[in-house]
């Protein structure tokens, strides 16, 4: 895309009231155990070793592309507690974007933070780190698709190869990781190249520009190391002279599409975006945003909607500080079918990004790296899904609880900001016992006339001045010193609450 990568971080406009829904329950229990094993396609859903649909619904973690060898946020955070966080919030994939330097012998990560964190990680190189995320993301029920986002961390590049970077290093470090996680189903696929564009080409038939022939070669090669993983290839940037986002264009998919020699293992991926990131015509016209479902049509939509293959939105993002950009996001996600209505048979996702330090888009987390913006994700609540099967764990109450242990919890309540004719408050669950919640429920009083108005990732009762709130079907589930988050509207002003509690149910 049209991004570069900012130390300086964005913040995300506080009053701004998301337009999803809270994500209902309605896939049953059978459902809530997909994910296991490694994956494939049939038409255009993509299935689980047992042949149950899943849905990719996960955040974009970035770092490992850059000069610091090694995911962001690690200089505040654990990374456990960052993994743990996202499975809070009801993420069950990340995209690990990763260049190819972190393949370079000895390679060291920089910004880690072992100061009460992250202790395990130290002296491991690059790669080292990668497979300890990998290993707690797995124990925690979470998949990982690896991204070559970049040849180097110098930066992003047209094509896949550079003069530096030959396509034969490009191949070969992608059998390389497929052949380090072979056997590891939290692994279930790579993203062979991150945003080929002009002049990059599909279709055209030279070998030097044509990015669907060096699809075909690097998947192969991919699958050949490891024929289990599903095969993620992006677009490209112009098709017959229709321009799009960078990688965000797969009409050519009609006409010239990626053979694989393995079948039911090929996943296309497009990446879309608002004007906090670039202008494009689509947001000036008269009929926006009910132009947006066309153009979607029309650039990648159409492969799924034909049942040519699953479709992957693999990028997606905004400050959200534009109402263009909000209407975007709103239409967005509507288009991209809410778990409740279709449960797995909709468009796959991963939001850009978890990271606050995108200079463009802003993040998931606020600039601590440790509070949610509920704004923004609450509008991903609809397509939320449910977690995916994290196999036999180490038995009952987990390590060091041998059946004890009880379930508790806290909340804190904290009013993001107050115009005197109403207010954003975003609530903090936290899981204070000594075994994981399954479900909670969070109770407070106002000491005026104050209702909720809106409330995202979670539902609510009020009964006069108290109210009660419980979990998303998403957002249930805290691990042993994990938090969970849910965000409200309410008027008038003046909500700041008393006898905040916690139960856990």
């Amino acid at each position: 895309m049209f991004r570069t990568l900012r130390r300086a971080l964005c913040v995300a406009a506080a009053l701004l009231l998301p337009l999803a829904g809270v994500q209902s329950a309605r896939a049953g229990a059978a459902d809530e155990a997909a994910g296991a094993g490694y994956w494939h396609t049939s038409g255009r859903q993509i299935l689980d070793a047992a042949g149950k649909p899943v849905r990719i619904a996960g955040v974009n973690w970035f770092g490992f592309e850059t000069a610091n060898h090694v995911v962001h946020g690690l200089w505040a955070r654990d990374y456990k507690s960052m993994i743990d966080q996202m499975k809070s919030l009801g993420y069950n994939t990340i995209r690990m974007p990763y260049s190819d330097d972190i393949l370079k012998p000895g390679t060291m990560p920089d910004s880690i933070s072992h100061d009460g964190k992250n202790a395990d990680l130290r002296g491991l190189t690059s790669l080292q780190v990668l497979d300890r995320i990998v290993a707690y993301a797995g124990q925690s029920g979470l998949k990982i698709v690896l991204d070559r986002h970049r040849p180097d961390a110098a930066g992003q590049s047209a094509l896949w190869y550079t003069a530096s970077v030959p396509e034969s290093t490009w191949i070969t470090n992608l059998k390389a990781l497929a052949t380090r996680y072979k056997g590891n189903s939290t692994v279930i696929g790579i993203d062979l190249h991150n945003e080929p564009h002009d002049p990059a080409c599909w279709g055209c038939g030279d070998t030097s520009r044509d990015w669907r022939l060096a699809a075909q070669r690097a998947g192969n090669a991919v699958l050949s190391a490891n024929p289990e993983l599903l095969i993620m290839v992006e677009g490209v940037q112009s098709y017959n002279g229709t321009n799009g986002w960078w990688g965000g264009n797969l009409m050519g998919v009609a006409q010239h599409p990626v053979q694989l020699d393995v079948p039911n293992r090929l996943v296309y991926s497009a990446h879309d975006y608002a004007t906090s990131v670039a202008q494009q015509s689509w947001f000036s016209d008269p009929s926006f945003p009910a132009n947006m479902p066309g153009i979607w049509d029309k650039y990648w939509g159409y492969i799924f909607k034909q049942n040519i293959a699953p479709v992957w939105l693999g990028e997606f993002g905004t400050t959200l500080q534009s109402p263009v950009d909000q209407k975007w996001l709103a239409e967005l996600v509507k288009y991209l079918r809410s778990t409740s209505a279709y449960g797995a048979d909709g468009f796959h996702w991963t939001f850009w990004s978890w990271n606050p330090n995108s200079g463009d888009t802003g993040g998931i987390l606020k600039d601590d790296w440790q509070t949610v913006d509920t704004v923004k994700d609450g509008y991903l609540a609809s397509v939320k899904a449910p977690g995916f099967d994290p196999g036999p764990g180490p038995g009952p109450g987990g390590p060091g609880d041998p059946g004890g242990g009880n379930a508790t919890c806290s909340a804190a309540y904290t009013v993001g900001s107050d115009w005197g004719g109403g207010f954003n408050a975003e609530v903090k669950v936290t899981n204070t016992g000594t075994l994981p919640l399954k479900s909670w429920k969070v109770t407070w009083t106002w000491s005026g006339s104050q209702k909720v108005t809106s409330m995202w990732n979670a539902s609510h009762t009020q009964n006069g001045a108290t109210v009660t709130a419980v979990n998303a079907a998403h957002n249930g589930s805290v691990p042993v010193g994990g938090s969970a988050g849910f965000g409200l509207g309410g008027a008038p002003g003046g909500g700041g609450a008393t006898g905040v509690s916690c139960t856990a149910t």
